[in-house]
């Protein structure tokens, strides 16, 4: 009989995933769970059969998320419990963070920590009641098995219902106070609160392994560039130095890919050795541009500084490991490889290395220098062994660069005919934009016009695709762009590319593009009871348990933090009658973030790159020319290498561009308007004497 009864209910299973627009969620259409999307229908199910939904969070590129499905969603049994007792919904977090943002929230609020998976259970109208992260397949460390919380869960619905109700509804105000906004009081943006905001990030570093804070030890991305922005105002050696060693340890360390280039998402341990092993686009799309920006700076005598060489390794690891073919970037690498078809996933197995096996590839000679050189020893320094290969040095001689350039095609062409993990194909607009603004930003300053091609092709797409009447949407995959709404990041990191692209270019039309999107973001985003303060999700999108906004930079910055960058760098570009309206929304926003700035400077990276932007003017540096665009002159590439971060450098025609109105030649040759708000210097005919008028701003 109950052989008969399961049969029935395996019958019924419709699997819902099969056209998800998600990788993460097409990972899972296979599983015996009765998996459900988001969506009213889900919740109008739960309703129906008076049952509690079982809400599980996670994406493509997760560790842990893999070993909980291997474990638990694969297994018939489980499925059976979850299929039975639970509406079963399964969101990728990357696809509608509006989602994670406030179920993590809840999560926090009940545990104290967060993670992913993330595992909730909601009532029939989404309100939280019990979260927690991952659970085991069997019970271990006083951690319940997953499914004997689902029987627990199970009895408290059934039987405590009052229960329920009481934790889902504290649960529900302590979310809706977490989301209340930034207050509109003291401080506000000044030199001070930001030499305040430094100081404070710089006693907290990790002077012996760079970086800040101890393991796991992540990629401090937005405050780099904040801090070199910082050092560029101030002249602060201190400061530049905290710079260097983090980006000089990251790039030595197992956190960057020492054959083929790009970074991982985290260190296990604080001296960047063992990393994570999944790669995102948004860590590599945040560090080309401090590393870009570094090169800008550097006083190396090598031939090719580090930053330099690690640049153009990072975009040569964007365009070519996460491009996708119609010209976007896929979101993530795996952390896993898995070694057999549908078995479990194997950390690190694609990147790791013995001595043994280099000698295998390189021969006996070249084998053992590269151990020596990437610190690949009989102990290791990972598992069973293995070592992950860091970088204890440069080359020394012209004899050893072409040597070492030599092993590391050797060893990526080896490397390739390993299993390689799974890439995450799904095309995020926000992670999008911000390598839209750093290829057009590192291309730009380095010379290196492939770069600047790389994010035009970007920025098409998405503006052909992921702009659907007039909005944005979330994400796409395949060229076919899913149904999840943009939300403030999307919107702001777009409008940055595209800004970025209308310096790179000089063309008008990628400043027409990003004004519309940002009046549709101000339009949709605004809190109409608080200027300058931002929700994450549109007015008109769907409505959660509280509408989410966090101000927090992490691993990406807060939506109103790059929105902020938008702001103000639309400011400086357009017409007067916009400038006004969006430099009024910048300087309301950044007095907001001032109280991220004061309260948690680790966590403002994105907040002190732009305040430190807005305290210079931003500068402005307009070149009218009668060269034409696809030749740089010798005065923008003046400008691009000893700008600071953070200015707005164009050269057009006089008048072809808002920033060139009524900035003639001068008696017919190319000149520099270097602004700071509305006061411009005298116009320079010069490289010398524009680098003289940077040195005075």
């Amino acid at each position: 009989m109950v052989f008969c009864a399961r049969r029935v209910w395996e019958a019924d299973i419709v699997n819902r995933l099969v056209g998800a627009s998600s990788p993460y969620l097409l990972q899972h259409a296979d599983n015996p769970v009765d998996w459900w999307q988001w969506g009213a229908d889900a919740l109008a199910e739960a309703g129906a059969r008076d049952v509690p939904i079982l809400l599980s969070i996670g994406y493509a590129s997760c560790h842990w998320c893999h070993v909980m499905a291997h474990e638990s969603f694969e297994d018939t049994a489980t499925a059976d419990q979850m299929n039975e007792n639970f509406v079963c919904v399964k969101v990728d977090r990357e696809e509608r963070p509006d989602l994670d943002a406030v179920y993590m929230n809840a999560t926090v609020a009940m545990t104290g920590q967060g993670g992913w998976p993330m595992t909730c259970f909601l009532t029939p109208e989404g309100v939280p009641f019990y979260c927690g992260t991952y659970y085991p397949k069997l019970p271990r460390g006083g951690m319940p098995s997953f499914t004997q919380l689902l029987a627990a869960i199970t009895d408290t619905w059934r039987h405590r219902r009052d229960d329920v109700q009481q934790a889902s509804t504290q649960v529900a105000a302590a979310i809706r106070a977490q989301m209340a906004g930034l207050p509109d009081t003291e401080p506000t943006v000044t030199t001070e609160l930001l030499d305040d905001a430094v100081a404070a990030v710089l006693r907290s570093e990790d002077a012996e392994h760079g970086g800040f804070g101890g393991a796991p030890k992540f990629p401090p991305s937005a405050m780099l560039e904040g801090l070199l922005r910082h050092w560029e105002r101030t002249g602060n050696p201190a400061v530049f130095d905290v710079v260097s060693r983090t980006a000089e340890a990251m790039a030595r360390g197992g956190i960057y890919d020492q054959v083929r280039g790009g970074f991982a998402r985290y260190s296990v341990d604080a001296g960047w050795v063992v990393p994570h092993f999944e790669k995102m686009l948004y860590d590599n799309a945040q560090l080309l541009r401090a590393y870009a920006h570094l090169a800008r700076r550097s006083t190396s005598v090598l031939p090719e500084s580090l930053s330099r060489r690690v640049a153009g390794e990072t975009v040569q690891f964007i365009v070519e490991d996460l491009g996708t073919a119609q010209g976007g970037f896929a979101s993530a690498l795996d952390a896993d490889t898995h070694l057999e078809p549908g078995g479990p996933g194997v950390e690190g197995a694609t990147y790791v290395w013995t001595p043994a096996e280099l000698i295998g590839v390189l021969g006996a000679i070249d084998g053992a220098w590269a151990a020596e050189f990437f610190g690949v020893t009989t102990a290791g320094n990972f598992e069973q062994g293995t070592s992950v290969p860091t970088r204890r040095g440069e080359p020394v001689t012209e004899e050893d660069s072409v040597r070492l350039a030599h092993i590391r095609a050797q060893l990526c062409a080896a490397r390739a005919r390993r299993p390689q993990p799974a890439r995450d194909d799904k095309v995020v607009t926000a992670w999008n934009g911000m390598a839209v603004v750093a290829l057009a930003e590192a291309g730009s300053a380095l010379g290196e016009p492939d770069w600047v091609a790389a994010a035009v092709r970007c920025a098409r797409f998405l503006l052909a695709e992921h702009v659907v009447a007039g909005r944005l949407r979330r994400a796409s995959l395949g060229g076919v762009v899913g149904s999840a709404p943009g939300i403030l990041e999307d919107y702001a990191w777009l409008v940055a590319g595209l800004l970025a692209l209308h310096q790179a270019t000089g063309e008008l039309d990628w400043l027409h593009d990003a004004q519309r999107l940002l009046d549709t973001a101000i339009e949709h985003f605004v809190d109409p009871e608080a200027p300058g303060s931002w929700f994450d999700t549109a007015d008109d999108a769907e409505t959660l348990v509280a509408r989410p906004r966090d101000p927090i930079d992490g691993a990406t910055p807060a939506g109103a933090s790059a929105l902020a960058e938008a702001l103000l760098t639309a400011a400086a570009s357009s017409d007067p009658e916009r400038a006004t309206r969006y430099r009024d929304l910048a300087d309301r926003t950044l007095d907001r973030g001032a109280v991220v700035l004061a309260g948690a400077p680790r966590s403002a990276g994105q907040w002190l790159a732009v305040a430190e932007a807005a305290l210079r003017g931003p500068l402005k540096i307009a070149i009218a020319t009668a060269e034409p665009r696809s030749r740089p002159t010798e005065l923008l590439a003046t400008a691009r290498v000893a700008a600071p971060g953070g200015s707005v450098v164009l050269a057009a025609a006089p008048d072809a561009v808002p920033l060139l109105t009524d900035r003639p030649l001068v008696r017919d040759a190319d000149a520099a308007y270097v602004c700071r708000g509305s006061v411009c210097d005298r116009p320079v005919c010069t490289p010398e004497e524009l680098r003289s008028a940077l040195q005075r701003v």
